[in-house]
Order: structure tokens, then C-alpha cells, then sequence
């Protein structure tokens, strides 16, 4: 996004990429997790069509197929994304860059070394899956999200270690196609960092789908067995499964970077930045991952368009990451924007909170889609929308219009009076506001 900004703006422009170009985060993660999410809503549907008046075929997904198609998918982004960029006279360059002081570089490519200088540069390498020192990747039995892609067969009994968002995903992934699933949750609730009440609800998804929660359990090890692989915990249990997932968090991808060489400082391989995303080398910014902040793809390109125009001279309201909506797409969804309920109770402030249940929505009902909730925090003194979360069908698309509510500082009374579609998953919404 900052390539193509900048280039709009009539800047000449480089960009060095030693993978795929689009980003690697964007395109081996974000993209191939949701192309299975959407073939395991698809498996999850089928499996609920008695209730909606029809018999249904329950065959097993096709993982290759699916491989196929994630490939494909990722694939066509990449080339429609370098197109746009060499349309617009971006240079490309595949290969790998490093800094050799604070206005060159070097792109290590297969034809050799590129020398290059420039006014301004932006660091955005992303990062990539994290490993723990006590277990060691095989990409067979022991598995990153990477290598969860192009498993080839479903899993017999998946073990996903991490809680966090990128692990309960996983887990309603593979419980959807079938696998006995096993979760270690470090914590006392999955998703330790939202509210009980959305963890409530995920969690009574996964038990009913037979998944196995492990609460209270780190795990400190993983060890290939004859039968697959057997987990153990810091609290003396352990479990045995046919796989595992690590999916405990991610590492920033700056340690071949040469910072030195450009003066640029690091934090624990993090490169802090300012509300323009300039490093402390003010003609180098940095933005994603590597940065230490939110890390969404969405965020990502958003830093990117205002650090290009701000590179170029215009003025430029910085990113507010209180009021970014983020989605987990698990099932049920779970989406929110601005203030949550954690949020609430850490501030101490006056906020009056409103709830209505999916299961008063016609459309939940007649989809058979009941489970979840809308929540709305507003302003009691100004009536002004600061947050809300949804958990349920959809969740992600319906956060938008919260999304707006909150950037656009409006009124609980706007959102009351919005005439939407009836039947529909929106009317929660206004309901949720009264």
C-alpha cells in the first residue's frame, strides 16, 4: 500500500521483496487461514442441513484440492497486486535487502547484488510464526500455521497449542473438517485478553463439537512418538495426538536487515516508531509487524497509505488504534471495534452497555444461526458510540457499521433510528443501540 501510495504521488519508487509479492503476512497467513475458514463454514453447513429441511452429502473435504485452491488464490493476488505496482512504474526487484548505510542498501538477488540509494526508505519485512526452544518442526507432525496448509490428509486428532486468535481459528478449522481436536489453553478461558462472556461462547462451540480443552496448561514440550506426537504440559498432564499446531504468537523479521548500517534502533528485533511511523532515523519508516503494533494486515496497509503521503509532504492525521475493528473468524465470529467490555472495567468510566442476543434476530433464526450477541458501549452524558462486539454469524461483516459509528463519533440515537432490511443480521444492531 505504501508502494503504490507513494507512487500516485508521483514518487519514483523500488520495491525489494524476497517472497511474495503483497506480503508474505498477508499472503501466507491471512489468506490461506481464511480460504480454509470459508471451506470449514462450507463443512459446518452441511453438517446443519437436517435442520434447514434437507438431507446432505457429509463427505470429507479435499485438503489437496483445497491446497490447490489456496495456492491459486494467493497466487492471482500476488500477480494482480504487481501488476497494479509495475503499471504504475514501480521497480520491482525479487530479492533480499539489507541496509549499508543511512541513504543505501543492497537487494541480494539470483543474478547477484543490486546497489541502491534513496531519500526515504520504509522497513515492512512482517514476520513470521514463532517457534518455542522446546519443540522442533518437522512440517509433518509438528507444525507451524505455515505448514498447516498443504497437510494432504485431515488430521486424526489435531493438538493446537495457543488460545490466542490464530489458535482458536485453527481449532475451528479442523473440528469443522472432522479432526478430534485438542486445545492447550495456558490461561483459565480461551481468548485471555477478551471479555469472559465472548470466551463463554466460543467455548461452548468447541465443547459441543467434542473439542478437548486443557485449561491451566503450558506446554513445554512436543515429542515425535510411533502413534504422532504427545504434548506435555507444566501441570503434569499431557495428551497424545496425531499432530500438533504451535500457534503461540509471532517473531518480527528484522535480524538480516543490518539496522546498524542505517542507524536505526531495535527492541528485541521490534523497530519502535513514532505516530508517522518513522523509526529514529526520521527519512526511514517502518510499518506491520515489525513494528510491535496491531498485527493486522488492515493496520499494515493503513500505516502504509499515511506514511506515504506523510513521506511526501502532506499533512496526515495519524492512526488512531483505539477505534481499529478486528475479527476473529472462528465459529462464532467474533468482531469489535473502539471500547470492550475489558476496556470498561480497566477505566472505571461511566459507559452505559447494551446487549441484545442473536437469538431475538428473525434472520438468526431462520438461518439457524442463533448463537452470539450484540454489544454496544455509548457515552452516557453525550450519547456518543465508543465500542461494541459482536459474536456470532457474520460477525465480521457487521462490524463495519459499528466500525463507522465510532469513527464518525455518532450518536447511539443514529444508529437507533437507521431504518435497516428487514429480515436481517443488521437490525440487531439498532436494537442493540436503544
Amino acid at each position: 500500500m505504501a508502494a503504490t501510495t507513494a507512487a500516485s504521488l508521483d514518487a519514483e519508487v523500488t520495491l525489494v521483496e524476497a517472497s511474495i509479492i503483497g506480503g508474505a503476512a498477508h499472503l501466507w497467513d491471512c489468506i490461506p487461514s481464511k480460504t480454509m475458514v470459508a471451506s470449514s463454514i462450507r463443512m459446518n453447513s452441511i453438517r446443519n442441513a437436517e435442520k434447514l429441511g434437507f438431507a446432505a452429502d457429509q463427505s470429507p473435504v479435499d485438503l489437496k484440492r483445497l491446497a490447490a485452491r489456496i495456492d491459486t488464490i494467493a497466487n492471482d493476488l500476488s500477480e494482480n497486486t504487481s501488476e497494479v505496482l509495475e503499471d504504475q512504474g514501480v521497480r520491482l526487484i525479487r530479492g533480499r535487502g539489507r541496509f549499508t548505510g543511512p541513504h543505501q542498501a543492497v537487494a541480494t538477488t539470483e543474478d547477484g547484488d543490486i546497489d541502491l540509494e534513496f531519500d526515504l526508505a520504509l522497513i515492512s519485512t512482517g514476520s513470521a510464526p514463532r517457534v518455542p526452544d522446546w519443540a522442533t518442526v518437522d512440517g509433518t507432525r509438528i507444525l507451524t500455521t505455515r505448514e498447516a496448509y498443504h497437510l494432504g490428509e485431515i488430521p486424526e486428532h489435531m493438538i493446537v497449542v495457543g488460545s490466542g486468535v490464530t489458535g482458536v481459528e485453527f481449532v475451528s478449522i479442523f473440528a469443522s473438517m472432522g479432526s478430534q481436536v485438542s486445545l492447550l489453553v495456558s490461561r483459565q478461558q480461551v481468548l485471555p485478553h477478551r471479555d469472559a462472556e465472548v470466551a463463554a461462547a466460543l467455548e461452548e462451540d468447541f465443547l459441543e463439537r467434542g473439542v478437548k480443552l486443557l485449561k491451566g496448561a503450558r506446554a513445554i514440550s512436543a515429542d515425535l512418538t510411533d502413534q504422532g506426537v504427545v504434548v506435555a504440559a507444566d501441570d503434569g498432564r499431557s495428551v497424545t495426538g496425531s499432530h500438533v499446531l504451535l500457534a503461540i504468537g509471532s517473531v518480527p523479521l528484522t535480524d538480516d536487515l543490518n539496522l546498524e548500517a542505517a542507524g536505526v534502533v531495535d527492541d528485541h528485533g521490534y523497530i519502535p516508531v513514532d505516530e508517522f511511523q518513522r523509526t529514529n532515523v526520521p527519512h526511514i519508516y517502518a510499518a506491520g509487524d515489525v513494528t510491535g503494533k496491531l498485527p493486522l494486515s488492515s493496520v499494515a496497509s493503513m500505516q502504509g497509505r499515511k506514511l506515504a503521503r506523510h513521506a511526501m509532504g502532506y499533512q496526515v492525521k495519524p492512526l488512531d488504534y483505539s477505534k481499529v475493528a478486528q475479527a476473529i473468524f472462528a465459529e462464532p465470529e467474533i468482531a469489535s471495534v473502539g471500547l470492550e467490555e475489558a476496556d470498561v472495567a480497566a477505566t472505571g468510566r461511566r459507559v452505559r452497555s447494551t446487549k441484545v442476543p442473536f437469538a431475538s434476530n428473525s434472520r438468526s433464526v431462520i438461518q439457524g444461526q442463533e448463537r452470539g450477541f450484540v454489544k454496544v458501549f455509548s457515552d452516557p452524558a453525550t450519547h456518543e458510540v465508543l465500542g461494541g462486539t459482536i459474536v456470532g454469524h457474520r460477525a465480521s461483516e457487521l462490524i463495519g457499521i459499528l466500525a463507522l459509528a465510532v469513527q464518525g463519533r455518532m450518536h447511539v440515537e443514529t444508529l437507533v433510528e437507521t431504518l435497516m432490511v428487514h429480515p436481517s443480521l443488521s437490525e440487531s444492531l439498532t436494537e442493540a443501540a436503544e
